[in-house]
C-alpha cells in the first residue's frame, strides 16, 4: 500500500472527529497560555523560595510539552501535512527550539539556550525566550479564536473602540507587572498612580517618568518597561493588520477610517500580510541598531558585564526607534557618562529619524521589490505619501537644528566643540518626537522653548510611532493656505489634487488637537498651583509638559516628578488620547457611524 493511500485513509478515519477535536484545542491553548503567563507573572514580580519556584516553573514546562503535542495533533488532521508545515514554518521552529530544549532539560537538567547565553555573558536571554514563546502562542490562539470564531463574525464591530480597548489591555497588564515587589530595588512596590502613570508612558511611547528608570526599577521591572515600549510601538500597525481580517467579517469600509495613523487607504487595503513584513522590519532595524551601540559604549559602560551591555544596546535601541524616549541614565544622555559620546548620539538621532518616518515609508523608500522596481523604471518614484514624510520630516529637523544653533550658542551650546554643537542641534532637533536628550531641557532659553513647542505639536508622520498632528495634517493645511492666498482653483501638493476628504480631516485633526491640549493646560493650571509658585517655574513649563504629553514626545523641563495627583491624572490621560488619536477617541464616543445624503442650501458669512 501507497504511503498517500495510507495517508487518505487515515484522513477519512479521523474527518470525523476533526473540527471538534481543533476547536478544543485552541481553546484549551488560551487557557494553557493564559495560565502560563499569569504564573510567570508570579514567578518573576514575587520573591520565591526554590522549591516553590520549581513548581512554578515545572508548570510552565508543561505547557512546552502541550504546545509540541497540539502542533503534532494539528499536523495529523491536515490533509497534506507538508503544505502544513512549510505554511506554519516559524511555528514550526518554534517547535523544534522546544523539543530541542525539552531534551537537553532532561538529559542535562539545564536549557540549552541557558547555557550558550551563559557562555556569551548574558545570563538572563533564558527569560527572554521563555516569556516570548508564552506570549506568541497566547497571540496565535487569539488569533485563530478571532478568525475562525462564532460569536465575533456576528457582531458588527467598532474598530475605535477595540482599538483603544487593546491599548487599555496593554496598560493595565503593565500597570499590574510594575506594582509587583520584585519590579523596584525599593522595599515594597510602586504605588497604583505611579505605576499606572508608568505603564501608560511606556505603552503610548512617550518618556515622561516620575521615577528615575536605573535606579528605582530592578532589572525584571526594567524588562518589563523593554516590552511595554516594544509592544505599544507595534500595537498601531499590529491592529491595523487586525482591522483587515476583521474587515471580512464585520466592518465597513467607511470604518476604516477611524484609524488615523494607520496608513493611507490603498497600503491599508492591500496589506494582509503587514503585520509579519512590519514585524521583520522594526526587529532587523532595533537588532542592527543594538549591535551598532554596543561597539559604540566605550568608557560609557566601563563597570558592566557583556549581558548588561547588550541589554543596554537593546533598551535604547528598541526606545529609540519607537519614539519613547525611555533611557536607563539618570538624566537621559545628558548625563556625563553619555554626554560626550557622540557616535552613540548619532545612531539614537538615525533611529528616532526613521522610527518617526513611519513604515510605509520605510517600505517605500527602502524596500527590495520598491528598490528593484525603481531600478527597472526610472521614471518611477516614491508615493505621494513618502514625500510628504521624507521632505517635511527634513525641513522640520533643518527648522529645529539650525535654530537651536543660533539660539542656543550663548546657553546649553556654550563650551562643546564645533561637531559637539553640530550633533547636540540635530539630535535635539530629530528627537523632538521621542523624548531624549543630551543636555538639560530645563536650561533651554525660552525662545528655543517655545519652538519645541511647536516642533512637538507637529510631532512624526503617519503610520510611524511618534505623536503630534502629523506631517500630513501640516502639510495638508499649509497647502490648502497656499491655495487660499494665491486663489488657485484646487489645493496642490507636489503635483497632486487633495480631496476635500483629507482636507476635512487634516483641519478636524488639528481643531482637536489644540481644543484637548488647551483644555489640559486650563485644568493644570487649577491643579499645580505648587509647581507655578515656585520661584523658578511658569507656565510655560506647563504647557510644554502638555504638549509633549498630548503630542507623546516625552521631553520635560524637569516637573514631572513634581505633578500632583490630579496632575499625573491629568497627563495620563493627554499621553492616552495623544496615542490612540484625537479622531479615534471622537468616533468611539460618537456611537454607530451613519451616512446621510441631505444636502440643505449653501450659507455665506465673511470670514476673518
Amino acid at each position: 500500500m501507497k504511503i498517500q493511500e495510507i495517508r487518505e485513509r487515515i484522513n477519512v478515519f479521523l474527518y470525523g472527529s476533526k473540527e471538534r477535536v481543533l476547536s478544543g484545542l485552541k481553546l484549551f491553548n488560551l487557557i494553557v497560555s493564559s495560565s502560563a503567563l499569569f504564573i510567570l507573572a508570579i514567578y518573576y514580580g514575587y520573591p520565591n523560595e526554590s522549591e516553590t519556584a520549581a513548581q512554578l516553573l515545572g508548570f510552565v514546562k508543561g505547557t512546552f510539552a502541550f504546545y509540541v503535542l497540539q502542533y503534532i495533533t494539528r499536523i495529523l488532521y491536515d490533509y497534506n501535512p507538508v503544505q502544513f508545515i512549510r505554511r506554519t514554518w516559524f511555528e514550526a521552529a518554534v517547535m523544534t527550539v522546544l523539543i530541542v530544549e525539552g531534551a537537553s532539560d532532561l538529559l542535562t537538567g539545564e536549557l540549552l539556550i541557558s547555557r550558550l547565553s551563559n557562555a556569551i555573558g548574558f545570563e538572563s536571554i533564558s527569560d527572554f525566550s521563555t516569556l516570548f514563546i508564552q506570549g506568541y502562542f497566547f497571540t496565535i490562539v487569539v488569533a485563530e479564536l478571532i478568525r475562525e470564531g462564532s460569536v465575533l463574525p456576528r457582531v458588527r464591530l467598532n474598530p475605535a473602540i477595540i482599538f483603544i480597548m487593546s491599548f487599555l489591555g496593554i496598560i493595565t497588564a503593565g500597570t499590574v507587572l510594575l506594582m509587583l515587589p520584585e519590579m523596584t530595588n525599593a522595599p515594597g512596590s510602586m504605588n497604583f498612580l505611579d505605576a499606572l502613570f508608568t505603564s501608560t508612558s511606556a505603552t503610548c511611547v512617550t518618556g515622561l517618568m516620575v521615577v528615575d528608570t536605573i535606579s528605582f526599577f530592578s532589572y525584571k521591572g526594567q524588562v518589563v518597561l523593554l516590552f511595554l515600549i516594544q509592544i505599544g510601538g507595534l500595537n498601531l500597525i499590529a491592529f491595523g493588520s487586525f482591522l483587515v481580517l476583521a474587515s471580512k467579517f464585520g466592518l465597513g469600509v467607511r470604518q476604516h477610517e477611524v484609524i488615523e495613523d494607520f496608513v493611507n487607504r490603498d497600503t491599508f487595503n492591500a496589506s494582509s500580510g503587514l503585520l509579519g513584513k512590519v514585524l521583520l522590519w522594526c526587529i532587523g532595524i532595533e537588532m542592527i541598531g543594538a549591535f551598532c551601540m554596543f561597539l559604540l559604549w566605550s568608557d560609557s559602560l566601563p563597570n558592566l558585564s557583556n549581558g548588561r551591555t547588550w541589554f543596554y544596546s537593546l533598551f535604547h535601541s528598541v526606545s529609540a526607534f519607537n519614539s519613547a524616549g525611555i533611557t536607563l541614565f539618570t538624566g537621559g544622555f545628558s548625563n556625563p557618562a553619555v554626554s560626550s559620546n557622540y557616535g552613540i548620539h548619532w545612531i539614537i538621532t538615525a533611529l528616532v529619524f526613521f522610527g518617526a518616518l513611519g513604515m510605509v515609508a520605510i517600505f517605500d523608500l527602502f524596500g527590495f521589490d520598491r528598490l528593484r522596481e525603481r531600478m527597472n523604471q526610472p521614471w518611477k518614484h516614491i508615493t505621494f505619501a513618502t514625500k510628504i514624510a521624507l521632505y517635511f520630516s527634513l525641513g522640520l529637523v533643518g527648522i529645529g537644528a539650525i535654530s537651536f544653533w543660533l539660539l542656543e550658542q550663548d546657553g546649553t551650546l556654550a563650551g562643546m566643540s564645533s561637531f559637539g554643537q553640530l550633533t547636540t542641534s540635530v539630535f535635539q532637533s530629530v528627537t523632538r518626537t521621542s523624548g531624549f536628550n543630551t543636555i538639560d531641557i530645563g536650561q533651554i532659553g525660552i525662545p528655543m522653548l517655545f519652538l519645541f513647542i511647536v516642533l512637538m505639536f507637529i510631532g512624526a508622520s503617519s503610520s510611524s510611532t511618534g505623536g503630534g498632528i502629523k506631517t500630513s495634517t501640516l502639510s495638508i493645511v499649509l497647502a490648502d493656505v497656499w491655495r487660499t492666498v494665491r486663489s488657485l482653483d484646487h489645493v496642490q501638493l507636489f503635483k497632486r489634487t487633495i480631496p476635500e476628504e483629507l482636507r476635512s480631516r487634516a483641519y478636524s485633526v488639528l481643531l482637536f488637537f489644540m481644543l484637548g491640549n488647551t483644555i489640559a493646560i486650563f485644568m493644570l493650571c487649577i491643579s499645580e498651583q505648587h509647581i507655578l509658585s515656585m520661584p523658578d517655574r511658569d507656565i510655560l513649563d506647563l504647557i510644554f509638559e502638555e504638549v509633549s504629553a498630548f503630542g507623546t514626545v516625552g521631553l520635560s523641563t524637569g516637573i514631572t516628578p513634581m505633578l500632583s495627583g490630579y496632575g499625573k491624572a491629568i497627563v495620563i490621560v493627554s499621553m492616552f488620547v495623544g496615542r490612540v488619536g484625537t479622531l479615534t477617541v471622537a468616533y468611539a464616543l460618537s456611537g454607530r457611524l451613519t451616512q446621510t445624503h441631505i444636502k440643505y442650501p449653501e450659507g455665506h458669512t465673511m470670514v476673518g
